[in-house]
């Protein structure tokens, strides 16, 4: 008779199952990979602590720098994952952000936020704050990494995450708007293949969350029900999504929310024709993934 230690008790695929005994067993993912300086693209990368308790980290990636007092924007990302899996740790996030970075030439701080469901939500969201709480320390040139003191222009920071990621960027920037950041202001918000709720039921998220009462009326997971959303914090908002992902609907659903909301600034709009969910991290060079990242970068840099 097999022990009942092995007995499933609920199984997500493809992120994660669950044991009668408690165990969280998250299915074969990208390898770990250390920070390094790419040889091919000269971005360079470390990794951060933005806080001992709670333990939050983050990888910092920066371009190859042609001026000793060169100034580039810098992005906070959140990485996709249904806030269970992935970190800007594996290789395959650490991949396209090297690509991303290289292409783009901006620092970007990547969140390693805790994951759910041991760091059930709203945990992943409020370890992205302090990010953000993190990076602002650091205006005025005195914060704790030299990277960002010495090179990031903070008058130029923006919020970027793809799929549940860019859902917990988006409730970065409407928090901002609503509380304020120290010493800057975000200037935009690069939203790619959201994952937010809709009104079908969604056992994962059910299991990621919860105190959620529920998810369609709660704000972090559908802007329509934030009362703060035409607070959002940033004058301009980039939104992505790809012809095939099963979340696109999601995706131009936010879009249209966000035009209607009263919010003041201006929200653009991208359809990548013949794509999936997150191409462009799992293949940052195929053709597709630069255009996109060329959008990005046209969207970033416009002023």
């Amino acid at each position: 008779m097999a022990s009942t230690t092995d007995e499933i008790t609920h199984e997500f695929p493809p992120f994660f199952r669950v044991y009668k005994d408690g165990r969280i067993e998250r299915y074969p993912a990208s390898p770990y990979v250390e920070p390094e300086l790419d040889p091919t693209t000269g971005v360079g990368s470390k990794d951060v602590v933005i806080s001992s308790e709670p333990s939050i980290k983050a990888r910092v990636f920066i371009p190859r720098i042609n001026e000793p007092d060169e100034k580039l924007l810098l992005v906070l990302h959140c990485h996709g994952g249904a806030f269970c899996v992935g970190s800007p740790f594996n290789a395959v996030t650490h991949n396209f952000l090297t690509s991303f970075v290289s292409q783009i030439r901006a620092i970007v701080v990547s969140v390693d936020y805790r994951l759910a469901p041991e760091n059930p939500l709203p945990i992943p969201y409020e370890d992205s704050w302090a990010s953000m709480q993190w990076v602002a320390a650091h205006f005025g040139g005195e914060g704790p990494e030299p990277w960002i003191n010495q090179h990031a222009d903070m008058g130029r920071v923006f919020l970027a995450g793809e799929s549940a990621g860019g859902t917990i960027a988006h409730n970065i920037a409407v928090r901002a708007g609503a509380e304020g950041t120290v010493g800057f202001g975000v200037r935009g918000l690069i939203i790619v293949h959201p994952f937010f709720a809709n009104e079908e039921p969604d056992e994962l998220i059910t299991y990621l969350y919860p105190t959620c009462g529920g998810l369609f009326d709660d704000p972090i997971l559908n802007p329509d029900s934030d009362p703060d959303l035409s607070k959002l914090g940033c004058s301009r908002v980039f939104v992505c999504v790809a012809e095939q992902d099963w979340l696109k609907p999601r995706g131009l659903s936010y879009y249209e929310i966000l035009k209607r909301s009263g919010y003041g600034g201006t929200v653009e709009f991208v359809e990548t024709e013949g794509e999936n969910h997150c191409f462009h991290v799992f293949n940052p060079t195929c053709d597709k993934a630069l255009a996109l990242n060329r959008a990005l970068a046209s969207f970033i840099n416009q002023d």
